[in-house]
């Protein structure tokens, strides 16, 4: 079980680091801790909503992580493969302001229909106020973790900041 993906080949490393900016090492260590918590090789949704609720346990990350986990699934198969989560992961921890800004714009456009509506950026809003709280408000301090938890809150937040 889950032999087929216990090691990266050489040529996926490679490709992993033009594509990334990540080094071969920490290319080799993400994989070892990814497959440690999937050891098939696959992040489900259910999986990564698991990995949310960890870091955000007093709310419901549930649709805001499941926005997150639309975009890291790269080939709509509703799974994550390595190859797809180090990319993403790349990108929105290590990425210049124009791929962050085309990450986030995946995210928020909900239909992948190339618009942001109004619907959408209320529906990822929203999906933090529930990630971050139950009673529909946030203090500071509770703005403040959460953003430590999750820089993508502000970054998602600030894209529309006047």
């Amino acid at each position: 079980m889950g032999k087929k993906h216990s090691t990266l080949k050489s040529e996926v490393v490679g490709r992993l680091v033009k594509e990334t900016y990540f080094s071969e090492k920490e290319i080799r260590q993400w994989h070892k801790g990814f497959l440690k918590d999937c050891p098939d090789g696959l992040l489900t949704e259910q999986g990564f909503l698991r990995i949310y609720k960890q870091f955000f346990p007093q709310g419901d990350p549930s649709k805001f992580a499941s926005l997150v986990f639309r975009v890291f699934d790269e080939n709509k198969d509703g799974t994550i493969e390595f190859e797809e989560f180090i990319r993403a992961l790349s990108v929105t921890s290590r990425g210049n302001l124009e791929e962050k800004l085309v990450w986030a714009f995946k995210l928020y456009d909900v239909d992948n229909d190339g618009f942001i509506t109004r619907e959408e950026m209320y529906s990822i809003v929203d999906a933090i106020y529930q990630m971050l709280n139950n009673d529909n408000r946030l203090t500071i301090e509770e703005f403040k973790e959460g953003s430590r938890q999750d820089p993508k809150i502000v970054q998602a937040l600030s894209l529309y900041a006047p």
